[in-house]
């Protein structure tokens, strides 16, 4: 009966909203009205219809860097390898827990992004707190547990892993964003959208190694040592939750974002030191200054 009712129900749901675009934490159905309206919003704000400042803003930022550089900081060991001080002056995306590094780095990213509800959940005190220079972004699916201030825009990301994996790359994120896989994804889409010509990114050693840990049937990793996989031992350390990292499908979201760009005349590059990022042609990020 349970099945019967849910083949009825759920088509007649997703003509209301859009497909995964709520936590996983929370019941869809028991947000119905929450979810058609964040729905409505983003669709009318893609025409051009603002029902709050959130989209207003947003519409606001396509092609404001049009023909400028971009750097992505990546959260991977090989960011300690690198003299961050360079990106004082310079447009940066950072994500999650990146405000660890603020000591080495000498400077906060430009744009901030949230995807991953673990991140959120686990350091929400710090992100809440966490004032980025300019804009932060979320997914709408993370209001439950990061607050609006004045400085963070709220996405309508389409959280949709189901298989095969085909990832879905936005070119208009007032609508709806797609993933790819890690959070460096929803970056690449919004630096799209700004209209970076070039876009370097730092940081992505796309390799990782699991520690002892706790896993549950959800692939969700409770860590139990110092984390290995990034710049910082506390990064995901000790008692912090992360998901099982499928290298495999960062790679095909990768391919996507570089394919877009690459036909819109624009590009990706690899900055990082070493790594086993091969998706983007590679630089050397010292002579990039």
């Amino acid at each position: 009966m349970k099945k019967f009712l849910k083949t009825i129900i759920n088509p007649i749901f997703f003509l209301f909203v859009d497909r995964y675009s709520y936590s996983p934490n929370i019941n869809p159905y028991k947000n119905f009205i929450k979810l058609c309206l964040y729905t409505s919003k983003y669709k009318l704000a893609s025409l051009g219809i603002f029902l709050s400042k959130n989209e207003k803003i947003l519409a606001g930022l396509k092609d404001k860097h049009r023909g400028e550089r971009c750097f992505l900081i990546g959260n991977g060991p090989s960011l300690n390898l690198l003299d961050l001080t360079k990106l004082k002056s310079e447009y940066t995306f950072g994500v999650n827990a990146i405000y660890l590094n603020y000591e080495k780095m000498q400077f906060h990213p430009t744009y901030y992004v949230v995807e991953d509800y673990l991140v959120a959940e686990d350091r929400c005190k710090e992100i809440n707190a966490y004032k980025a220079p300019v804009h932060k972004f979320y997914g709408t699916y993370l209001d439950y547990v990061l607050q609006k201030d004045e400085k963070s825009i709220f996405l309508n990301v389409l959280m949709n892993y189901s298989e095969p994996f085909e990832p879905f790359f936005s070119q208009n994120p007032v609508r709806s964003l797609g993933v790819g896989g890690s959070v460096t994804f929803i970056c690449l889409q919004l630096a799209f959208y700004m209209g970076f010509k070039e876009v370097y990114m730092i940081g992505f050693d796309h390799n990782y190694k699991v520690p002892e840990a706790d896993i549950d049937d959800k692939k969700v990793i409770l860590s139990k040592e110092d984390d290995v996989n990034h710049f910082a031992p506390g990064y995901f350390g000790k008692g912090y939750r992360w998901h099982d990292p499928r290298v495999d499908r960062m790679t095909q979201g990768f391919s996507a974002a570089r394919l877009a760009f690459e036909k819109d005349g624009r590009a990706v590059y690899n900055a990082t030191a070493g790594g086993h990022l091969e998706t983007f042609e590679r630089v050397k990020y010292e002579t990039l200054f």
